[in-house]
């Protein structure tokens, strides 16, 4: 039921963020004078509609993104002559400029304040270096099988959030150091001291061998300790000056995972089907709804962390989608402004070269076949990502 939550609670955070990127668009071409006929959040068969002023507002069926029409986008679209002196292409080169980016900009800002509200309000969390985060069966694995006897640490009275004092005499510093003593140790009772409730309470665990690398505590052949405790977690707070910084360092890691699925990760398309599907790789829409559901119901996590985790998943989302747009593709935004720029730069070498003429605009007509493949290329990524999001998810919990 919480997975299903996530999932709605993710599309209706993804459909306000559509909204809020067509009013980026809508408010700046108004604010310049452009006429702005139709604000849509949807595609496909209008559901209902209403015309205020110039415009006409309204929903449509599927809600897969949203547009606004402003008239005279470009010098292929046929106006009313009425309104020929508010036309997109009759304004400065600068105007269109921030309408262009005014949608993409309305996701970074979407990002930014997500990000910081969730510093302030619910910090971040790290593991820590002497927390208890639960009592695990021994060999600790990610999963117990059903029935598995409870471990060392269990069996002594060891609970969850106990601070780690020290063990067998020896003060704890950090949690390698304390999986290294255990490692050493071997089996064995051990005294264990930890804080709890503002106590101090010393445990007698009887410490059992297994079969891993000593240095390391992975797969290996030494016979080395095993307690059953798995690392628990400590929330750093974040003021309203302390949080800037951290909301920055957030979105720059954001950019990065960004530019690097587009240069270096394309070529996981082959691995969409297959049982190792990189959790950092391609996703979907209904993929990424997925996530949401499961981590507003991921176990042993506090509420507090797991709405934290979704918002953040949101910012992020909302992050990729406004980066992508930017791209100099014909026809998302990025490629209309690209196009911009081009007129712009070949008339200022033009202007240098002594023309004094008027600013010579792109033929349009010759980037539609791009377009046109573009737009195919997009679709066909999208379904073959569907596809795999619904046969192949990627799972968190």
């Amino acid at each position: 039921m919480t997975n299903a939550v996530g999932i709605v609670a993710f599309a209706l955070a993804l459909l306000v963020s559509i909204l809020l990127h067509e009013a980026g668009h809508f408010v700046t071409a108004r604010h310049y004078g452009m006429k702005a006929s139709k604000f849509f959040v949807g595609f496909g068969p209008t559901l209902w509609s209403r015309s205020r002023g110039e415009t006409e507002y309204g929903i449509k069926a599927l809600p897969v993104g949203g547009f606004v029409k402003i008239e005279g986008m470009t010098l292929l679209e046929e106006i009313d002559p009425a309104d020929a002196p508010r036309a997109f292409h009759t304004r400065p080169a600068y105007q269109r400029a921030v309408v262009l980016v005014a949608g993409s900009f309305m996701h970074f800002v979407i990002a930014l304040v997500l990000i910081y509200g969730v510093l302030l309000a619910l910090g971040t969390s790290r593991p820590s270096e002497n927390t208890v985060g639960r009592t695990v069966c021994v060999p600790v694995a990610n999963e117990c099988a059903p029935g598995a006897p409870a471990g060392p640490a269990e069996r002594a009275g060891v609970r969850a959030g106990d601070q780690v004092v020290s063990f067998d005499g020896t003060p704890i510093t950090s949690w390698n150091q304390f999986t290294r003593l255990i490692r050493t140790h071997g089996a064995g009772v051990a005294p264990l001291v930890v804080e709890r409730d503002g106590r101090t309470v010393t445990l007698y665990p009887e410490l059992v061998s297994v079969m891993r690398d000593r240095q390391t505590g992975l797969t290996g052949n030494d016979p080395v300790g095993a307690i059953g405790i798995a690392q628990g977690y400590e929330t750093v707070r974040y003021n309203p000056i302390s949080a800037v910084p951290k909301t920055l360092n957030v979105l720059g890691g954001g950019v990065t995972g960004m530019y690097d699925t587009l240069v270096h990760r394309l070529d996981e398309l082959a691995n969409l089907f297959s049982p190792d599907r990189n959790p950092n790789g391609l996703v979907g829409v209904v993929g990424a709804a997925r996530v949401g559901g499961e981590l507003l119901s991921a176990p042993d996590t506090s509420a507090s962390q797991r709405i934290g985790d979704f918002v953040v998943l949101v910012a992020g989302v909302n992050l990729a989608v406004g980066l992508f747009n930017l791209l100099p593709l014909f026809p998302l935004d990025g490629g209309h402004l690209a196009v911009l720029g081009f007129e712009q730069a070949r008339h200022g070498v033009r202007r240098l070269a002594g023309y004094r003429g008027p600013i010579k605009r792109v033929d349009l007509v010759k980037l539609m076949p791009a377009a046109y493949v573009m737009v195919a290329s997009f679709a066909l990524l999208s379904l073959l990502i569907l596809f795999a999001d619904i046969v192949n998810p990627i799972r968190f919990n």
